[in-house]
């Protein structure tokens, strides 16, 4: 399974352009993905979304930095590496249909990845539930982010501003501990899984 994060200019997929995409393959974790680019001409820009991600305007209008679609590309043809493809991360439909409006706007008609993702929020949704435990609810909705997700498998919240492979190593973890019940990654090796103990 490829473990996705997309960081992005805003929350559009048709208004908005990737900013860097931070992936790795969780049956191989040493095989990882991470690229920066600028966003495509004529992109919105949320000031929120770079409060975010730490990314400045002028960072992601940079024409030095490959362009949206080259790095579109570039994870095409990482991805090729991995054997199992489909996507997880938190809410990762969002960076899953960020990554197919890229795709459409760098001219691939061919669309190699599957609709159905597996999102770790649910996936500690269900565990707390099969635990016995309340999942935490705020302004009457889940209120299990990426940070609580974090808590609830014994690791520190997420350093800020956000960064797509710290994300996804973070994805990566959590899935790990929520369907395997084992850690993954040298990461995080130090804290301890707390339904374990």
């Amino acid at each position: 399974m490829i473990v996705l994060d997309v960081e992005a200019s805003g929350v559009e997929p048709t208004k908005h352009s990737i900013v860097s995409i931070g992936a790795l393959d969780i049956a191989n974790p040493t095989n990882r993905f991470y690229m920066e680019c600028r966003i495509w001409d004529g992109a919105h820009i949320m000031d929120g979304a770079l409060a975010v991600n730490g990314f400045t305007k002028s960072e992601i209008t940079d024409r030095s930095k490959p362009s949206e679609a080259d790095l579109t590309h570039a994870f095409r043809t990482w991805s090729e590496t991995v054997e199992e493809r489909t996507f997880v991360g938190q809410n990762v439909s969002f960076d899953r249909d960020f990554l197919k409006e890229a795709a459409t706007r760098a001219g691939h008609t061919d669309w190699p990845f599957a609709h159905r993702t597996i999102d770790v929020h649910t996936l500690c949704f269900m565990h707390m539930v099969l635990k016995g435990l309340q999942p935490p609810v705020k302004n009457h909705r889940s209120a299990l982010n990426l940070d609580a997700v974090l808590n609830y498998c014994g690791i520190p919240e997420e350093p800020s501003p956000h960064n797509a492979l710290t994300g996804a190593l973070s994805h990566a973890e959590v899935a790990a501990r929520l369907l395997y019940g084992r850690k993954l990654l040298p990461e995080f090796e130090q804290f301890d899984i707390p339904w374990n103990k």
